[in-house]
C-alpha cells in the first residue's frame, strides 16, 4: 500500500495515514481481547482482512471506499504482525524471532518489487489483483506446513498487593523498562516515516527520466531492501544502543527536509535512492535490535508498540499532531505480550 499510495488514490496524505493508524489501535488493544481470542482464529481474521482490504482498493469507485479498503488492510497487518510475533517467541532459542524480523523484511521488500513489476506491466486496478492469492497461501502454510508451537511457560508469580513496596517497585521498574526500551525505538520510526510518508513523496528530480511516480516506488522498493537487508543480518553486527540509530534517523530527516525546502540540493535521483537504502536499514535494524535485547519487562511489546507510534507520528507530524503509547510488559502469549527468550 505504501508502494501504491501515489498512484491509488488522489489524497495521498490520507491513504498513509489509513495505512498507519488502524494498525496502532489494533496492536494497542489487542492486550485487552487477547485472551479470547485463538491463534487459528487470529490468523482466519488476518487473511479475511487482507483479501478483503486488496479486493476493496482493486474495486473501489470513490475515495472513502478506497480508503476503508486501505484501513482493513492496516488492521490486518497489525493484527498479524502481534499474533505471529507472539508465537515467535514460543519457539526455542531466537531462531523464531529471527526468522520473524527476516520474514517481515522480506515481506515488505517482496511487496514493494512485486508492485513495481506488476505496474510496469499492468494498469491500476489489475496490478492489484495477483496480491489476491496470497492471504490463502498464508492460511496454507499456517495450518499446513508451520510446525506446531511448544507450549508457553507458566507466567512468574505476581507479588502479592499485600507486600506494599515490593509491588509499587515491581510497576516502577516495569514502567521504567517498558519506556526505556520502546522510547528510542519509537524515535527511529518515527524519524523513519516522517521521512518515507512525509518527504520522500515531495522528491521529484526533473532530469531523471522516470516520472514522478515511478521515482515514488523506486525510492520504496529501496528503502524496503534496506528493511530486508537490516533485518536479516543480525550475526555480522550487533548493536547495544539505539540511541544511536535514532540520532542517524534524525539527522535523515533534518537533512531531507532541509533538501525538499531548498532546491537542488540533492544533486540526483542516485543521492536520494541511496539515502532511502540507509534510512531503511536504521529502521529494520533497530526493530531487529530491540528484540534480541529484551530488557526487565521483555522486549516485543514495546518495540511492537514503539515501532507502530513511530509510523503514526511520522506521517502525522508531517500533517500535524502525534500520539503514543507503549504497551505492557507481562508474558501473556494468549493476551499477545511476549518475552524475547
Amino acid at each position: 500500500m505504501l508502494s501504491a499510495a501515489r498512484d491509488l488514490l488522489e489524497p495521498r496524505p490520507a491513504v498513509l495515514l489509513a495505512d498507519v493508524v488502524p494498525g496502532l489501535v489494533v496492536k494497542l488493544l489487542l492486550p485487552l481481547v487477547g485472551p479470547y481470542l485463538p491463534d487459528r482464529l487470529r490468523v482466519v481474521a488476518v487473511a479475511l482482512c487482507l483479501w478483503g482490504s486488496v479486493g476493496a482498493v482493486a474495486a473501489a469507485k470513490g475515495t472513502l471506499s478506497g480508503l476503508g479498503g486501505v484501513a482493513l488492510g492496516s488492521a490486518g497487518a497489525g493484527l498479524g504482525e502481534v499474533t505471529f510475533l507472539t508465537l515467535a517467541s514460543s519457539y526455542p532459542s531466537s531462531s523464531g524471532l529471527s526468522h520473524w524480523s527476516s520474514g517481515t523484511g522480506a515481506a515488505g521488500l517482496g511487496g514493494a518489487l512485486g508492485f513495481w513489476g506488476l505496474r510496469v506491466w499492468l494498469p491500476l486496478p489489475h496490478a492489484l489483483l495477483p496480491f489476491l492469492a496470497l492471504p490463502p497461501l498464508m492460511l496454507l502454510s499456517f495450518f499446513f506446513l508451520l510446525g506446531p508451537a511448544p507450549p508457553p511457560r507458566p507466567d512468574p508469580p505476581l507479588p502479592h498487593p499485600d507486600e506494599g513496596g515490593g509491588a509499587r517497585e515491581e510497576k516502577w521498574g516495569v514502567a521504567k523498562a517498558a519506556f526505556c526500551q520502546g522510547a528510542p525505538l519509537g524515535l527511529v520510526y518515527f524519524a523513519e516515516y516522517f521521512v518515507n510518508q512525509g518527504l520522500m513523496e515531495l522528491l521529484y528530480f526533473p532530469s531523471s527520466p522516470l516520472p514522478h511516480s515511478a521515482q515514488y516506488r523506486t525510492l520504496q522498493l529501496l528503502y524496503q531492501a534496506g528493511v530486508f537487508a537490516s533485518r536479516s543480518s543480525l550475526r555480522c553486527l550487533r548493536l547495544r544502543r539505539l540511541w544511536g540509530l535514532a540520532l542517524a534517523q534524525v539527522l535523515l530527516a533534518s537533512f531531507l527536509l532541509a533538501a525538499v525546502a531548498v532546491n537542488h540540493l540533492l544533486p540526483g535521483l542516485g543521492v536520494a535512492a541511496a539515502l532511502a537504502l540507509g534510512g531503511g536499514a536504521c529502521g529494520g535494524r533497530g526493530l531487529r535490535e530491540r528484540l534480541q535485547q529484551p530488557g526487565r519487562a521483555g522486549a516485543p511489546p514495546p518495540a511492537a508498540a514503539g515501532h507502530r507510534c513511530g509510523h503514526s507520528g511520522g506521517r502525522s507530524r508531517h500533517r500535524r499532531g502525534r500520539r503514543g503509547r507503549n504497551g505492557g510488559a507481562q508474558r501473556r502469549s494468549a493476551a499477545g505480550e511476549v518475552t524475547a527468550e
